[in-house]
């Protein structure tokens, strides 16, 4: 055979192969191109414990977490946070943090800001944190129906995703748990593996929610 007519098979077969290994490479993501499932629907509004807080769900995607506790505990989940998944997606005008922050460490806040700020210059616009109770912080909570429970500071190590309607999203799935509800902030490996997977779905979500919206209104 002809070295051209080798050629030519070579080039048909890339041609024919290469689409089939990006198809099935798409195909077997599954966890990338699915919805994000509801775990939780109808997670307590945040004004439910401090009424004066514009800070809600309504129309934002969250990452929730309760730190009862002292902040200086907590130095190293929130740079973990802030790291891995704030500054990554921190600019997605409806994406936000929220922690729920015992009353009696108010007065930490601005210190573990300047923690976050160090280095780089974060702009934190959108760390959010309230000012509640320890039994205010236990009962919403409460509302996210999962396995976890407070420590006795009402504090825990764990994160949620909220969506825009006020539910909790996670895996029901996973390899490892089954059902997903939170992810370890104490955990790099977690975070890097999961959570990332997990936030750029939702977010992907309602980007092409709102392109089929627009599309639609185009018509």
């Amino acid at each position: 055979m002809k070295k051209n007519d080798w050629n030519k098979k070579i080039v048909l077969g890339i041609l024919f192969i290469f689409p089939l290994l990006v198809y099935l490479f798409f195909a077997s993501g599954k966890n990338n191109f699915a919805k994000l499932p509801i775990l939780t629907e109808g997670v307590s509004e945040l004004n439910t414990m401090a009424s004066s807080s514009a800070i809600g769900f309504k129309n934002k995607i969250t990452i929730l977490g309760y730190w009862g506790g002292s902040l200086k505990n907590k130095q190293a989940e929130a740079l973990n946070l802030n790291e891995k998944i704030y500054k990554r997606f921190y600019e997605f005008e409806d994406f936000q943090f929220v922690f729920l922050v015992n009353e009696m460490y108010w007065s930490e806040v601005e210190q573990l800001k300047n923690a976050l700020r160090e280095g780089v210059g974060t702009d934190l616009s959108k760390w959010n944190f309230i000012s509640v109770s320890k039994e205010n912080m236990r009962t919403h909570f409460e509302s996210l129906q999962t396995p976890f429970e407070l420590d006795e500071s009402a504090s825990t190590p764990y994160v949620f995703i909220i969506d825009k309607d006020s539910n909790l999203r996670g895996r029901n799935d996973d390899e490892k748990e089954g059902t997903l509800y939170g992810f370890d902030a104490r955990s790099v490996a977690q975070i890097n593996k999961k959570m990332i997977d997990d936030v750029k779905v939702i977010l992907a979500e309602y980007r092409l929610a709102l392109k089929i919206y627009n599309n639609n209104r185009e018509k």
